[in-house]
């Protein structure tokens, strides 16, 4: 109930939006911006050599590990069991349309043979290969669009200028030079933007190293050029946790869905009514692989998320942590079977759909392709039972009131069935008529109106 009630709170953020006005978009971009809203689900990939030590990506900075004693880990890093082409077809399985690739995470160990630097996995690895060559092609042949999450911040490279999180780690002096540094980044930027075929987007992070307020110039508008010139059609997200910036192509909320900080990253991180939103969450607590961690949340809550996602008009971005061998992990696997069942046959009331012209409710929430309003009634999900909140009961047969608006529902009926169900006008709104019994699926009720 109260996650519900915080979706309610997100759905009026949005509306509010901020006054920040961003300039308005070619129309190829739009389209771009468009089809990625179709796209709805994606699944983002934690991996690089801090798996090894199964304790999340952060594990560098948590131990405060030397940067040349953690660089000996791509001396042993040769995950056997990793194949491109399966992981592919889970992830189409799943039903996921883009996945996001760490390319570089904060540690600065590169997953592609770049040629800005040695300390890469083709050159630095027993393993020899190019992780995103192979898993771009292999999702290229799915029909999945490949992103590339890269790292503003290095916790190993000398001249990245120390900010926030390095400065606290056992490093020699740092010999920064912003310049330098900065051109390492274009370069491994070209390189990903020229060899890898079509990039659905560039999602940066680390940028919160050196905070707004802080003195400190990114200089995004000059590397944002770049990557539109690259690539036209390549967006760009930045997980930066403030306000967009021109150039951003589509805005990131990181462990909450729009208008949430329950996870405390989004303070005071207004909600644009101008780019796509993306919200994404981990399947336990950690985004790279931890062997301890075994807090994995079930199918039923993740699809939940999903769905609310959907019907506050973003996309759900779900993270897994591949072990260092290669592999997903089984409970991974397990979860994306079960919302690959979910979206076979609930899918047509998310994929390319909007938040519903109805805003979140006790009982769920809405998506709307056209004039079609898809109604998703939820379970609760605060115990793993069924408490159908928000439901009341009219004649012994449970019903929903859907709040007066600027809208006219001519029909309603079931989404699998096709049944018709009956409605009336109330002083407060529209009150639908449900069949008595509910289901135990996920969806109590999803119903499927017809707009006038």
């Amino acid at each position: 109930m109260k996650k519900l009630l915080l979706a309610a709170i997100a759905l009026c953020t949005i509306l509010q939006g901020q006054a920040q006005e961003l300039p308005v978009p070619s129309d190829e971009m739009q389209k771009v911006r468009n089809e990625f809203q179709d796209r709805k689900f994606g699944i983002f990939l934690h991996w690089g050599i801090y798996s090894m030590l199964g304790d999340g990506e952060w594990v560098m900075f948590n131990k405060r590990l030397n940067r040349q004693e953690y660089a000996h880990l791509a001396g042993g890093f040769c995950p056997s069991w990793f194949s491109a082409r399966e992981w592919a077809l889970i992830f189409k399985e799943a039903g996921a349309q883009y996945v996001t690739f760490t390319t570089r995470h904060h540690d600065g160990f590169s997953m592609w043979d770049t040629g800005a630097s040695d300390y890469n996995i083709v050159k630095a690895t027993p393993f020899g290969r190019d992780v995103v060559k192979e898993l771009s092609q292999a999702l290229a042949m799915e029909g999945i669009k490949p992103h590339f999450y890269y790292s503003h911040m290095d916790w190993y490279r000398e001249d990245y200028p120390l900010g926030g999180t390095s400065k606290h780690l056992p490093h020699p002096d740092s010999t920064t030079n912003w310049a330098q540094y900065k051109a390492f980044m274009n370069q491994q930027l070209t390189e990903l933007l020229t060899n890898y075929g079509p990039v659905g987007a560039i999602w940066f992070d680390g940028m919160w190293d050196h905070p707004a307020g802080s003195g400190f110039d990114w200089e995004l508008k000059e590397q944002y050029e770049l990557i539109h010139k690259l690539q036209p059609k390549c967006m760009i997200g930045n997980n930066h946790h403030g306000k967009v910036v021109e150039g951003e192509d589509f805005q990131l909320f990181e462990q909450d869905l729009p208008g949430e900080n329950t996870a405390g990253f989004s303070a005071g991180q207004a909600v644009s009514q101008q780019l796509p939103l993306e919200s994404c969450q981990t399947m336990n607590n950690t985004w790279g692989y931890s062997i301890t961690d075994k807090a994995y949340k079930s199918s039923d809550e993740i699809i939940r998320r999903l769905v609310r996602a959907a019907g506050m008009n973003s996309n759900f971005l779900l993270n897994i942590g591949p072990r260092p061998d290669g592999q997903l992990p089984d409970e991974a696997v397990k979860i994306l079977q079960d919302i690959g069942h979910f979206m076979r046959t609930y899918g047509k009331s998310i994929y390319s759909t909007r938040g519903g012209i109805i805003p979140p409710q006790p009982w769920g929430v809405t998506t709307q392709k056209g004039k079609t309003l898809y109604i998703h009634i939820l379970n609760s999900e605060e115990d793993g039972r069924i408490h159908n909140n928000g439901l009341e009961v009219v004649d012994g047969k449970p019903s929903i009131l859907l709040p007066k608006g600027r809208y006219n529902i001519s029909e309603v009926s079931l989404f699998t069935t096709g049944t018709r169900l009956a409605m009336r006008n109330e002083p407060d709104g529209t009150r639908i008529i449900l069949p008595k019994r509910p289901t135990t699926d996920i969806v109590d009720y999803l119903l499927e109106a017809k707009l006038n």
